[in-house]
């Protein structure tokens, strides 16, 4: 895959989460501009505030998770990728998010991996669940951890076998962009990711990059 389809694989991606917040704000729009009761418009308001919110978090996120990140030798302050995690799996969503990050700053490529395996893992979610995102340096390795349990994870083959092998059959599906991303990320650092086998109630993502000097 060169860059060319890998950005259009990703924009199709930030296009589909974002049609639904940007469909409700044209919807409460059109609503306000013919709505005279007081209390409907009230509705109306909440609902573009909601939506506003919803796809600001959005662009937030995947400003940090598919921007560009600059390399691994430029770093990103650890709360803003927490900030940004926490707007697409914030209190609304059923999904209770745990950060368990060592240190103020990462890579900027390690924040981008860190951030698409939370995402893959979150959607797995499929019922709810938690999703723990972890990361610590040890010896000359850095280590990302992501623990998703829920009443039921659904990780989907292809994206379970893009994550570990990139590309099958020369094709990456669109779905499968953001594990595509993860891999060539974890790989082009010199590292691995490693995965749980399938299992009802919890789904380990671990990855491993070496530390750069």
């Amino acid at each position: 895959m060169n860059a060319a389809d890998l950005a259009s694989l990703l924009c199709s991606r930030l296009c589909h989460d974002l049609m639904s917040p940007v469909g409700a704000l044209n919807n409460g729009i059109e609503l306000m501009a013919d709505e005279q009761d007081p209390e409907m418009r009230e509705k109306c308001l909440e609902l573009l505030g909601e939506s506003a919110r919803a796809s600001a978090n959005k662009l937030k996120f995947f400003r940090l998770a598919f921007g560009a990140a600059g390399g691994f030798g430029d770093s990103i302050d650890t709360r803003e990728a927490q900030a940004a995690l926490e707007g697409v799996f914030g209190r609304e969503r059923r999904i209770e998010l745990g950060w368990i990050v060592a240190g103020d700053k990462l890579p900027k490529g390690a924040i981008k991996l860190l951030l698409n395996l939370a995402l893959l893992a979150g959607d797995a979610l499929v019922r709810g669940g938690r999703l723990d995102v972890g990361a610590e340096s040890s010896d000359d390795m850095l280590e990302l951890v992501i623990r998703a349990e829920g009443p039921r994870i659904l990780l989907d083959p292809t994206l379970r076998e893009t994550l570990l092998n990139g590309q099958a059959n020369g094709a990456v599906e669109p779905r499968a962009a953001g594990a595509w991303l993860a891999h060539s990320l974890a790989a082009e650092a010199g590292g691995s990711i490693q995965l749980s086998d399938p299992s009802a109630e919890t789904l380990l993502i671990g990855a491993a990059l070496p530390l750069q000097d």
